[in-house]
This record gives C-alpha cells, sequence and structure tokens, in this order.
C-alpha cells in the first residue's frame, strides 16, 4: 500500500503585521500539510529583483563587494528591485548604478525565487555580454554598501565559493543559471 501525499498548505487566516516601501510582512494562521494547525510568517518584496551576470570582453565576470546589514561582506553579481521595468531595462540600470559598466549584449537567462521557505521573492536572471567597465564604481555604489568592483576570471568563481568569500544564495542561483544559457554547464 503506498503513502498518500499530504495535502498542501491551507490558510485560514491572513494578516499584515508590517509594512515599508520594500517589504510586507504577513502572518497567516495555517493548516499545514500533516493537519496541524499553525502560523506562518511571509516576507513579501514589493518589487520582483534582477540579478546580472555581466561578462566583459575578457569573458571576465563583473562581482561586486557589497557589505550587507544582514550578513556582512561578500561578493556579489550587480542586483536590484526591478521597480516596475522589464528585467532588461532594470539589469541595465542596475549595473550601471552598482558596477558602474554599460553596454553589451543581453538576454534573460531564467527565473529565481529567493529564500522561498519565508518569502515571496522573485526574481530574474540576466546575462549581459560584452559590457564596458573602466573599474570605477557605480553612482549608487556606496549608498548601498557596495566598496569594489572585479572583473574575476569565470574559472576562478569556484573559488570564491570556496572561500566563502563568495555565499550569496542568489548570485550563486544566478551563475548558474547564466552557465546554461552560456553553455558552461556541465
Amino acid at each position: 500500500m503506498t503513502t498518500p501525499l499530504p495535502t498542501p498548505w491551507q490558510r485560514t487566516a491572513t494578516r499584515e503585521v508590517y509594512a515599508n516601501r520594500w517589504i510586507r510582512v504577513i502572518e497567516d494562521d495555517v493548516v499545514a500539510p500533516d493537519g496541524r494547525p499553525g502560523i506562518y510568517g511571509v516576507v513579501e518584496v514589493r518589487s520582483p529583483a534582477v540579478f546580472v551576470v555581466a561578462l566583459d570582453d575578457g569573458d571576465r565576470v563583473l562581482l561586486v563587494r557589497a557589505h550587507r546589514y544582514t550578513t556582512g561582506a561578500g561578493w556579489e553579481v550587480p542586483a536590484g528591485g526591478t521597480d516596475g521595468d522589464d528585467p532588461i531595462t532594470a539589469g541595465r540600470r542596475e549595473l550601471l548604478e552598482e558596477a558602474g559598466a554599460t553596454g553589451g549584449r543581453w538576454r534573460v537567462a531564467g527565473e529565481v525565487d529567493s529564500l522561498n521557505g519565508v518569502c515571496r521573492a522573485p526574481g530574474t536572471v540576466v546575462v549581459a555580454e560584452g559590457v564596458r567597465h573602466d573599474g570605477s564604481l557605480g553612482h549608487d555604489a556606496r549608498a548601498e554598501g557596495i566598496t569594489e568592483v572585479r572583473a574575476v576570471e569565470w574559472s576562478d568563481i569556484g573559488d570564491l565559493v570556496a572561500s566563502g568569500t563568495m555565499r550569496d544564495g542568489e548570485s550563486l542561483a544566478a551563475l548558474t543559471l547564466a552557465a546554461m544559457a552560456l553553455g558552461r554547464w556541465g
């Protein structure tokens, strides 16, 4: 005899407990898949995100060193909210604001859900090949805690991950989707 699959989550009540211009926090009364009642907190982002995997003419990936209030410093791909723009328009804006880079050939690589156990935070990964960068920071970089832009050989990304200097899950997912889109997976 096979065991039946659990029923999906059921929401019996919902309430907003906090909101600002970037996020909304919701608390739901739920019935879990195993039938037990409970409470589930959910963070919703106000604007879907865009994650930019940008490669210069030397096939190097542009990364930013971001100092996050929540987790400290680490290397990431440029990213930000779409603010209602399509992902490529938003990606061009974020790449310029954070890394001071422009140009390139752009395409969508795929979609991601960030922290899907506690958040509704959809995002789109875009790839830009042949971008131009002069080594300077973007005009909004410092305000966002970005202190450095670095062009990294694709083959060195694994070393950054292995050493723990690149731990941002969204950046790792973005690089994975970009590797697939660029034919570098497997």
